[in-house]
């Protein structure tokens, strides 16, 4: 952008330079034909050269408007118009360049630039949209699950057992209310760069190991079958970051897997640092879903939507972003998951 517009400048100066020199040399040429034909008679020259220099300082006057109105004036109103439709909170202004891609000067640059940034801002609207909706959708089902229940716990000649179950399902609802804005808080504050990674050496294997042990109860229940492979890796990394991973893997790895099957979880050391693959033989995810589970409050699952709030993995993204890692997924329906996670060492 920037040479494209110096561009311009050289030109412009160029005609600006052409312009002076026309001038001077049609005043030299009328003062010689002036000077010739009243023989030298300086009174008659003076008159008549004011008179010229008027003329041709209107003339250069006149054309600066024209060039003024025409090169800076309209695209400075084009501009400043669309920034006020901005600033109004209309992301649909599009403003056309005057010149083709490639000999813009600089106000087609900065018209560029508007494009860009309202396109920009109008996506931002958009998600922030969405996540309004999307919390006021996740907000709803506890909600009135929690009045529900805590009605019929005012009903009298309820027995114990059914009070003790509608606590329990009460616990379940703020829990998950609770799960909703902690993961909502992380994710912010992650996002404007409000938390910061602690950095220190941390044992990877370790940190995985009771990770698994967390689940130990579900994973039980559920007869899972559970692999480890682990080699020893230490890396310069924030164990509070990577435990937000290792919970939002495993925990998906247990909740999509079906009674008696199994999960592995595997950590390789790398030369700068290390990989970890989460796999199960859950339900899988068809590519079109695959695409978009890192996106927040996407739940490709609707049978498991009541488990989580579609932000663990987004989560993780972030948290991985923020490490320098990287994170894929690889999946078929109905044949299982797996999620690898490529780290590096943080010194």
């Amino acid at each position: 952008m920037k040479r494209r517009g110096a561009t311009f400048t050289f030109w412009g100066a160029l005609i600006f330079f052409a312009t002076v020199a026309v001038v001077v040399m049609v005043a030299v040429e009328m003062y010689v034909y002036v000077d010739k034909k009243s023989g030298g008679d300086r009174k008659v020259i003076s008159i008549v050269m004011l008179f010229t220099i008027l003329f041709l300082s209107l003339m250069c006057t006149l054309a600066d408007i024209v060039r003024r109105r025409k090169m800076i004036d309209r695209p400075v109103e084009q501009i400043l118009d669309a920034t006020e439709k901005i600033a109004a909170g209309d992301f649909s202004v599009r403003l056309a360049p005057r010149h083709r891609y490639g000999n813009y000067d600089q106000y087609d640059s900065i018209m560029e630039n508007i494009n860009t940034l309202a396109a920009e801002l109008g996506k931002s609207e958009v998600l922030k949209t969405d996540f309004i909706s999307n919390v006021s959708h996740e907000l709803k089902t506890p909600l009135a699950i929690l009045r529900n229940y805590a009605a019929l716990m005012k009903v009298e000649g309820e027995d114990k057992e059914k009070r003790d179950k509608y606590a329990d399902i009460l616990i379940g609802a703020a829990k998950r209310l609770s799960d909703l804005v902690t993961n909502i808080l992380k994710l912010n504050k992650l996002e404007n760069r409000e938390l910061t990674p602690e950095l220190k050496s941390v044992r990877l294997d370790k940190g995985l190991a009771e990770a698994v042990l967390q689940y130990e109860e579900t994973i039980e229940k559920k007869q899972l079958e559970v692999e480890c492979e682990f080699d020893e890796v230490t890396l310069f990394t924030s164990e509070g970051y990577l435990d937000i991973v290792w919970k939002n893997l495993l925990s998906n790895a247990v909740k999509f897997t079906e009674k008696g099957g199994k999960i592995a979880v595997s950590l390789k050391a790398t030369e700068d640092g290390a990989i970890v693959k989460v796999s199960d033989t859950g339900c899988g995810i068809p590519p079109e879903i695959g695409s978009r589970i890192f996106e927040k409050f996407y739940q490709g699952d609707a049978s498991h939507s009541g488990e989580g709030n579609g932000l663990g993995l987004a989560l993780v993204k972030k948290v991985i972003e923020i490490l320098g890692g990287e994170i894929s997924v690889e999946s078929e329906k109905g044949k299982g998951t797996t999620f690898t996670v490529i780290l590096r060492n943080g010194e």
